[in-house]
């Protein structure tokens, strides 16, 4: 569970700035638009493939 402490004379903008923030590295909003809508086993096959051979590309270019 993500969660932050207001410091003080902190504003409410930027507390959640902070807030958001902490959700993105947790990962947490990914995971929510993942289990949005039912996907099959072989769908997910396909999209970890595809994602592993971009990060394939990238390694190599970088190299």
């Amino acid at each position: 569970m993500t969660g932050i402490r207001v410091r003080e004379d902190e504003s409410f903008e930027k507390a959640l700035r902070r807030f958001t923030k902490s959700c993105e590295k947790a990962g947490i909003l990914s995971d929510i638009k993942k289990h949005q809508h039912f996907e099959k086993p072989s769908d997910r096959r396909k999209r970890k493939q595809n994602a592993a051979r971009q990060k394939a590309r990238r390694s190599s270019k970088r190299d």
